[in-house]
């Protein structure tokens, strides 16, 4: 099992920095970021964004690997948006995890003018820029005329530091994403259905691992080449309520089969609300949780 942490981009660096190392120090496997230009009512708030913050934690670590939990095209084009992949796979020599997801609506959907878009359309714009991501990042010089983006001799020069191209983490809980997930996929990350209470959250959780499993099946993929990654704080309770509930959750999450988990740095209000003392705590444990 491995484990991971989110640091929300909504501080300045000065104060973000700690935390970016302290994760590296604790022996966290890996460390993420919101890749949102705003997100729910933190939108008043202090706000950065994710790729230079991602950059920045770069500089200040050496071995935990860095992620974007999840970059969508709700406002990036694959081809600028593959020049900074390169570039952040490159600072960091090789450490970049990529988040994809479809994007949701809200503030990132609708802050450039454009319109909200209904559920199967965001899957078939995030299908095109997946697609076409996993194109430019792997072949230089790519023209693409889709429905939804448009590309002409999109260059890609030097490449990733990670061959044939950076790590795709896909999010992925209806059938078309986890179809996607099932031919891009290095990684798939689920944040459950939610529920009213946390069995029935596990729930749903247990339904999307066995369709994650048929899906590869149909699909002719060996299930060993997937990583699986959970979102613990997707659950109707916060992971880091205390260490041993956190160390019930990641094991919980082992017997389903997740070879990863995500919770988040707890904040003083809000969303993820929780006592750092408590993190500190579940930081001890990371070698023996590794085992479950």
């Amino acid at each position: 099992m491995r484990i991971g942490i989110v640091i929300l981009p909504d501080q300045r660096w000065s104060d973000s920095r700690r935390r970016w190392q302290q994760a590296d120090e604790w022996g966290f496997d890996h460390a993420w970021t919101y890749d949102h230009l705003g997100w729910r009512d933190l939108v008043d708030g202090p706000w950065f964004d994710s790729v230079t913050t991602l950059t920045a934690a770069a500089t200040v670590t050496s071995r935990i690997r860095l992620g974007t939990l999840v970059a969508s095209p709700n406002f990036r084009h694959p081809a600028a948006f593959a020049r900074q992949v390169t570039a952040l796979d490159d600072v960091s020599d090789g450490r970049l995890l990529l988040g994809l997801g479809a994007g949701g609506i809200g503030f990132d959907s609708a802050v450039l003018g454009g319109e909200t878009l209904p559920p199967r359309q965001r899957v078939d714009r995030f299908a095109e820029f997946t697609e076409l991501l996993d194109l430019i990042l792997r072949e230089d010089g790519t023209t693409w005329r889709g429905e939804w983006f448009t590309a002409v001799d999109a260059r890609n020069n030097p490449g990733c530091v990670q061959r044939p191209r950076v790590p795709f983490v896909v999010a992925a809980n209806g059938p078309r994403s986890m179809r996607l997930v099932a031919r891009f996929g290095q990684g798939w990350v689920t944040t459950g259905l939610g529920g009213d209470d946390l069995a029935e959250w596990w729930s749903t959780v247990v339904d999307l691992s066995a369709r994650m499993d048929e899906t590869l099946e149909k699909a002719g993929r060996d299930p060993a080449t997937l990583d699986r990654y959970l979102s613990l704080d997707s659950a109707p309770v916060f992971s880091l309520r205390d260490a041993d509930f956190f160390a019930e959750q990641v094991a919980r999450a082992a017997r389903l089969g997740f070879t990863d988990v995500v919770t988040h740095w707890p904040r003083a209000s809000s969303w993820y609300a929780g006592d750092e003392a408590v993190l500190v705590q579940a930081a001890a444990l990371l070698p023996q949780l590794r085992r479950v």
